[in-house]
């Protein structure tokens, strides 16, 4: 179990919801239907009137994209105001006996625990942080793991905090997203996240990239092979893919030998990765060759 002390927000979260748990019950075994879970001491930490459930403006947002009528900023915006649900995963220690009683003689309440954020490896071997739209959905993931109520741009400065690159929300569910870096960051910092692909500072940056006199005729920028998802049921929709986020497509001289192909290749790479802007607004990155 990580030594590291949680996010302030995630502790204060937690301490909020002390009696907090994963679906029906909570870690104590207590039911979780039927409470107020309004006013001081909500599990919900100041989510009033809130189920578990999955909010509305989150989930028309992402049955739009899946149906082809909105792309994934439209999903990254609804992310913007909604509440997500952080797992985090207890390691109990103390004794039966320090708790207190119930009336059918059960011991009640959570001992002391040390608590981790979980993390996850994305298939390129990113670190990526989990949060979910519904405590049924965070249950399904990992029954064991308690979900700590956030706004998702709290949940994305965990990311941060995390070292993460990706936010993957859902995971295991009919649909998955994921969050990448930039607009991650976007996110934590709540402005506004436009997409490599679709950006026109980062074309002309691009473009400025070019050295004169390089072997480079033309440079195209497009949506890369990665931004693509699938649902459980293998419905491939436009976006929330884990990447590569920005593809490049570089038209070269005629008749160039094998190693000035490489080379120029090469050095125009060499170049992006110096600009630190691109850096910032780009993800993930493949180059392509086209005549």
């Amino acid at each position: 179990m990580s030594d590291r002390r949680l996010p302030g927000h995630i502790e204060a979260a937690l301490r909020a919801s002390k009696a907090e748990g994963v679906n029906t019950t909570d870690s104590a075994g207590q039911p979780w239907k039927g409470r107020d879970l309004s006013g001081d001491g909500n599990p919900l930490h100041a989510f009033d009137n809130d189920d578990g459930g999955v909010p509305a403006s989150y989930e028309a947002a992402v049955s739009s994209l899946v149906a082809g009528r909105a792309d994934e900023t439209a999903v990254v915006r609804a992310l913007a105001t909604v509440r997500v649900f952080v797992p985090v995963i207890a390691e109990l220690g103390g004794t039966d006996s320090e708790l207190p009683t119930g009336a059918d003689g059960h011991h009640v309440g959570d001992k002391e625990a040390d608590m981790a954020l979980v993390t996850i490896k994305s298939p390129d071997g990113r670190r990526a942080l989990p949060v979910f739209t519904s405590t049924a959905r965070l249950a399904h993931w990992h029954e064991s793991a308690r979900p700590v109520a956030v706004f998702a741009p709290r949940a994305a400065l965990s990311a941060v905090a995390e070292k993460a690159d990706l936010m993957v929300v859902d995971p295991g569910a009919e649909v998955t997203f994921v969050v990448r870096r930039p607009a991650l960051w976007a996110l934590a910092q709540q402005t506004d996240w436009v997409p490599s692909y679709a950006d026109p500072v980062l074309t002309e940056l691009i473009g400025r990239a070019v050295e004169a006199g390089a072997l480079i005729r033309r440079v195209e920028v497009g949506p890369g092979s990665g931004i693509s998802s699938r649902t459980a049921d293998g419905t491939v929709f436009g976006g929330g893919g884990a990447g590569p986020e920005l593809r490049i497509s570089l038209a070269l001289e005629e008749g160039l030998t094998q190693e000035e192909v490489r080379s120029t290749t090469r050095n125009f790479q060499r170049t992006l990765q110096n600009l630190e802007e691109f850096v910032e607004r780009v993800d993930s990155l493949e180059i392509r060759l086209t005549r």
